[in-house]
């Protein structure tokens, strides 16, 4: 069963306000893709999944005449983008990932950090980006891979077996339909964190707009007993240094659409 994609959008539209302030893994996650950026772009620029706008006054920096386009599924981040990071020349979309608003062939860079791993059709996913794109083009991605918050998961499936955790999908499944979109640079990370009580985890997740947005089960367990089953699994991993460790495993991906 696929995510109600409006409850994503209103996960993270009531999230634009405390985004930031949680952030740090996105913004160092967005930090080394804005490295891959190459040197010229001649034409439109699409930030895809923009959130709060964290990269648009970098692409502004690099390419200071290209045409901007910020697109998020969510309106509560594009308000905030656009009153707290407005840049020169950008346009503000409001839109989902498998289905662009923008005509054929029509930008010449595609920019998304931690944005597509919400896309659960990644045929559909692909064949929009490599309609949008003009050829010779490219799309620089970095997305969460299925290993994320692993560790949360596992101390879950110890209290019930409802989904808690949002999954991402792995890379063989994303990168199987091309349309003509070839994979010419692909890099993989563990970024692990840590956190004194499971709690701070939990929290953070909902700050940031992404929290659990799956399908439910009613159970029969209380939330107290859930909770109380879910802090003493986890305790089970403290480490050494007595911190909890949660892992986001990170694909990041350059996509150049083959000229015909």
């Amino acid at each position: 069963m696929l995510r109600d994609k409006r409850k994503v959008a209103q996960a993270f539209s009531r999230a634009a306000e405390s985004y930031d302030a949680v952030a740090q893994l996105q913004r160092d996650i967005a930090d080394r893709l804005l490295h891959w950026l190459p040197y010229r772009v001649e034409g439109h620029l699409l930030d895809l999944g923009c959130g709060t706008g964290y990269a648009a006054p970098h692409l502004r920096a690099r390419y200071p005449l290209a045409p901007l386009l910020e697109l998020d599924l969510a309106h509560g981040m594009l308000n905030y983008a656009r009153a707290r990071r407005p840049v020169a020349n950008a346009h503000y979309l409001c839109a989902d990932a498998e289905q662009l608003p923008l005509a054929d062939a029509c930008v010449d860079l595609i920019w998304s950090s931690l944005a597509i791993q919400w896309c659960e059709q990644p045929e559909r996913l692909m064949a929009e980006l490599a309609r949008v794109l003009k050829p010779g083009g490219r799309c620089l991605v970095a997305t969460l891979g299925p290993d994320s918050l692993w560790q949360l998961k596992q101390a879950w499936a110890r209290v019930d077996d409802d989904v808690h955790v949002n999954s991402f999908m792995p890379l063989q499944r994303l990168l199987a339909h091309s349309f003509g979109l070839r994979l010419v640079r692909q890099e993989r990370e563990e970024r692990v964190l840590r956190y004194a009580r499971l709690q701070q985890l939990m929290q953070e997740l909902k700050s940031l707009g992404a929290h659990n947005v799956n399908p439910r089960r009613q159970r029969g367990l209380s939330s107290r007993q859930r909770l109380t089953r879910l802090l003493a699994a986890y305790e089970q991993l403290r480490q050494g240094d007595g911190m909890l460790p949660a892992t986001y495993e990170v694909y990041y991906l350059e996509l150049l659409k083959e000229v015909a």
